[in-house]
Order: structure tokens, then sequence, then C-alpha cells
């Protein structure tokens, strides 16, 4: 399984970006699928999920309201659509996905594959 995270960019605060995660040899739809990130000098933190059965979505209590998740099936992909962009979003943003049937969060995560840089700034 590898998962590929794209869609970032630089953007100035207030701004929109629409990161994408696509999986190859592995039916995303069938995992829990999470968006993380990891700013300079911090730890990799959660930042939204979505389950593969009940299809719920979790986000972390800074970008609720802001970011949202969601499922293209037919691209087989887990989109993060990020509104509102603060300075301090600036991360590498990354995806991963839980095992087969999995709801949030998943037992283990999967690798978490090559992220996507995302620079908030005037």
């Amino acid at each position: 399984v590898q998962l590929q995270a794209s869609g970032g960019g630089l953007v100035q605060p207030g701004g929109s970006l629409r990161l994408s995660c696509a999986a190859s040899g592995f039916t995303l739809n069938y995992a829990a699928t999470g968006w993380f990130r990891q700013a300079p000098g911090k730890e990799r933190e959660g930042v939204s999920c979505i389950g593969s059965v009940d299809g719920n979505t979790y986000y972390v209590d800074s970008v609720k309201g802001r970011f949202t998740i969601s499922r293209d099936n037919a691209k087989n992909t887990v989109d993060l659509q990020m509104n509102s962009l603060k300075p301090e979003d600036t991360a590498v943003y990354y995806c991963a996905a839980g095992e087969l049937g999995s709801d949030c969060p998943p037992v283990h995560w999967g690798s978490y594959g090559q992220g996507t840089q995302v620079t908030v700034s005037s």
C-alpha cells in the first residue's frame, strides 16, 4: 500500500487549499483514512479522520469549522478541503490508512507516505 499526498502550496492567510490523498494497490474506501501534519520542530499531529464503515469524521479542535475531509470513491482519494488558513497551519501534511474495515481511530495506522508542504504566509 502506497499513499501519496498532493495539493500543497503557498497561500496567504485566509486562503484555501485542497489536499488529496491517493492510494495505489489499495481501496481507500475500505479503511479509515487520516490526515496528519508536522510543523518544523514539532511532533506530528492528527488533523482529521474519516471512517470506512460509519463514515464519521473527526477533526482536531484547531481546524474544526475550517477543514473538511471527504472521500472521492471514483478517484480512490480522500481529500482535505482547507479554508480560512492560518500561518499556524503551515506544515508538511501526510495521509495514512488504517486496517481494513476500520473506523476512527483505527487499531494502527499504516505508513504515512510522502507528504505535501503547506505554507501559509503573506
